[in-house]
């Protein structure tokens, strides 16, 4: 399975707007970071995983030519906004899977309820809701995933565990009591990391890295990542603990 970074940053994304920092300055590519998202591959089964803001410009940028289905973490902006940009892979009756817990797909269709309607329109999304259940198999074409609960500060989200990848993002609380069973034998663990300062909502490196220590995942990519700290700051501090995701990182698995 191919792994696309689509986007790698937080919700105000790098560089920020009215901010001089000398990471939302830099002329390195790997210090700006559109809003994250991954694109899953395996043969024709193309499965993103959250569509904000940028998802047009991604999709472009990954020369992304169809979607067999999306899931979504959570219902923040930052996650979900570019959702109607997915009207594009709507083409002759086919209709888009969107996978989540019933309370964000509740949420979202409150807000695009056009999509998700029976009525052909070639002009808006054609959606179909997944509930999912935590712990409980899926598969979309040929992924299979496995949906894990975590906390982002007081809201609960889906992290997603495909084989031996486990992608979560916007957590504060990985629910290890739980979750630390389901999260074994990972090659991949990608793991939503604000910045090195603690925060109320987010995890931050330090505490990411703790967690990795009890799952023990091969490798550990930091995900969600604000202008606090540049590409080769982190990849310095962390080598050989963790790695620093940035847009258009692809990996195998």
């Amino acid at each position: 399975m191919k792994i696309t970074f689509l986007g790698s940053g937080t919700s105000h994304g790098v560089p920020m707007l009215g901010c001089s920092c000398p990471v939302c300055k830099s002329s390195d590519s790997k210090d700006k970071r559109w809003r994250s998202s991954i694109l899953l591959e395996d043969g024709d089964t193309k499965l993103v995983i959250d569509t904000g803001y940028e998802f047009r410009l991604q999709a472009l940028r990954a020369s992304l030519d169809s979607v067999s289905g999306v899931l979504y973490t959570h219902d923040h902006s930052d996650h979900i906004m570019g959702l109607d940009d997915l009207r594009v892979f709507c083409k002759n009756g086919n209709r888009i899977p969107v996978a989540s817990f019933s309370h964000t797909l509740k949420s979202i269709e409150s807000k695009f309820p056009y999509a998700f309607t029976n009525r052909p329109n070639r002009g808006v999304p054609q959606l179909d809701k997944i509930n999912l259940e935590p712990y409980k198999e899926y598969s979309i074409g040929t992924i299979k995933f496995i949906p894990i609960p975590v906390m982002h500060g007081s809201l609960l989200c889906a992290g997603f565990r495909f084989g031996n990848i486990a992608y979560i993002t916007d957590v504060s609380d990985m629910l290890l009591d739980k979750n630390l069973e389901y999260l074994k034998g990972l090659d991949i663990l990608i793991l939503g990391a604000l910045r090195e300062r603690e925060h109320r909502t987010h995890l931050s490196f330090s505490q990411a890295v703790d967690i990795n220590k009890k799952i023990k995942a091969k490798e550990l990519y930091f995900q969600h990542i604000c202008h606090s700290h540049s590409h080769s700051e982190i990849e310095e501090k962390y080598k050989g603990v963790a790695h620093a995701a940035y847009d258009m990182l692809v990996l195998e698995a």
